[in-house]
């Protein structure tokens, strides 16, 4: 495609320019592997708590952040969808309680369902998949672990139709490469001001991170090899995914016209376009890469795309593991109603009803 170093011209860089790779990544301060912080401080922000995860990937605790809508706790009734929101790199929680009060308000007036926000632990530079080195398995953290936890402490709709994958910057390569490489498990993608989408993740180019620390993360997550990150890229997860989408995967591409990452965005749009994987595209004019800029710049437009994909998914099939519970129930009440008819004709022909079955009627009214 235009604008990509092509993945044969890549693999066959000369054997001096993987040398020079090589050195700097071990000549460049810093570049050794940090341990993970795993559990962070908490968040204090409305209506959001930080929890610990028992993660079998990491083998110990993690912690994330959740915001529950008011209506969490005034329909206990009700079940709700997730958006899961990855986090930019640098920061894991710089962007909780912006993101939590922005989703907030447009619940408020009503642009939006409510919903459950969960913010993962990707760590500062963890790319959202499973590092190499195996110190930082982010990838398997986040869908063997985390998804499951919140389905089974929360009243979330267990179905990929009902949990959003969206993050900015490396949140929004996040999503799509999550998004793309488990389909079957998440029901729709935002990538916003998304990075790195270029097939080379050291090519310079103006505003991009400093070499240094992408020296610094491909060492960490990719054991300093260019082939392992194309690999993990959303490029290469797009081209594998294309034949196997699930028929309802919507996804947006949203990207600030004064973002530094303009020129890769559009080129992974042309991609997705060649591929003829369907998806949203905007090019927000003068908007650098800020995510509150973006929030700002367009206001409850920004929302659409959540109100779109939540109306569309308004009917959602009820969970396998829910239906034994609701077979069961069906079956009590059944039971019960079997059980009073009875009691109407005993009462009618011997004027009583006999104590035990007056127990059994009980036993399944306080089974229900």
């Amino acid at each position: 495609m235009p604008g990509f170093p092509s993945r044969r011209r890549f693999e066959i860089a000369p054997l001096a320019r993987r040398l020079a790779l090589a050195t700097l990544v071990a000549l460049t301060p810093g570049v050794a592997s940090a341990q993970p912080v795993w559990v962070t401080p908490a968040v204090a922000a409305p209506k959001v708590e930080r929890r610990l995860l028992d993660s079998a990937a990491v083998g110990g605790p993690v912690s994330y952040h959740v915001y529950l809508p008011d209506a969490y706790h005034a329909e206990p009734e009700r079940r709700f969808p997730v958006l899961y929101w990855l986090h930019g790199s640098g920061s894991v929680l710089g962007g909780v309680a912006p993101i939590a009060a922005a989703f907030d308000a447009a619940i408020a007036r009503g642009v939006i369902p409510p919903l459950v926000i969960v913010f993962p632990n990707g760590l500062p530079y963890g790319m959202y998949t499973d590092a190499r080195s195996g110190l930082q398995p982010v990838e398997s953290m986040i869908v063997e672990d985390l998804v499951p936890e919140i389905d089974r402490t929360l009243r979330t709709i267990r179905h990929r139709s009902g949990r959003i994958l969206e993050g900015f910057s490396m949140g929004g390569y996040g999503a799509a490469r999550l998004g793309f490489r488990h389909r079957h498990r998440f029901g729709a993608i935002s990538m916003l001001g998304a990075g790195p989408l270029q097939a080379d993740f050291l090519a310079p180019g103006p505003g991009l991170q400093p070499l240094e620390v992408r020296l610094r993360v491909l060492n960490e997550v990719w054991n300093g090899d260019p082939a392992a990150f194309l690999a993990d890229s959303p490029l290469t997860l797009a081209a594998a995914a294309a034949a196997d989408l699930p028929n309802s995967l919507p996804i947006r591409q949203l990207i600030g016209g004064a973002d530094p990452t303009l020129p890769a965005n559009r080129d992974f749009h042309a991609h997705l376009d060649a591929l003829g994987i369907a998806h949203q595209y905007l090019e927000v004019p003068g908007v650098a890469h800020s995510m509150p800029a973006l929030l700002d710049a367009m206001d409850d437009d920004f929302f659409r795309f959540h109100a779109d994909v939540l109306g569309a998914a308004s009917v959602y099939p009820v969970p396998a593991q829910d239906r034994g519970g609701l077979v069961l129930l069906a079956a009590l009440v059944a039971l019960v109603g079997i059980l009073a008819l009875a009691t109407r004709r005993q009462a009618t022909s011997f004027g009583g009803l006999p104590r035990s079955s007056r127990a059994l009627v009980q036993q399944g009214k306080e089974q229900l």
